[in-house]
């Protein structure tokens, strides 16, 4: 069974945005894979990283999406609180973005909820 940790607490710190897990207290010991999957039941984006040799996800939910249109905009990889880089995220999130944009695919009530917090992605 893989491990899921839920992003809570986003952060701005010179121009990066930070990330941070509901358990501070925890001690990572994670390396990202790099890449970024949508888990439209749960209205939320998955991003896989490895954990004593086995895939666990960082889900970041609907309420830390605002961090993640800065992310998009800033065309940079963010960090998870203290300081991993979440390797080829900005990438991999913003193609998943356009390819759920009109997608029914992930379900309407996913596609709608991206398309109006990415909205200014869309836009621009």
């Amino acid at each position: 069974m893989r491990n899921i940790y839920t992003i809570h607490h986003t952060e701005e710190l010179h121009n990066d945005i930070y990330f941070s897990l509901n358990n501070s207290g925890l001690a990572v010991q994670f390396q990202p894979v790099g890449q970024v999957i949508a888990d439209s039941d749960n209205e939320a984006f998955i991003y896989i990283v490895e954990e004593a040799g086995v895939y666990s996800y960082l889900s970041f939910p609907k309420k830390v999406w605002p961090a993640l249109v800065q992310v998009v905009q800033n065309g940079r990889n963010p960090f998870l609180y203290p300081n991993i880089e979440l390797t080829n995220f900005f990438e991999e999130l913003e193609s998943l973005l356009w390819n759920i944009q009109g997608n029914d695919n992930y379900g309407s009530a996913f596609v709608q909820a991206v398309e109006e917090s990415f909205g200014v992605i869309f836009n621009a």
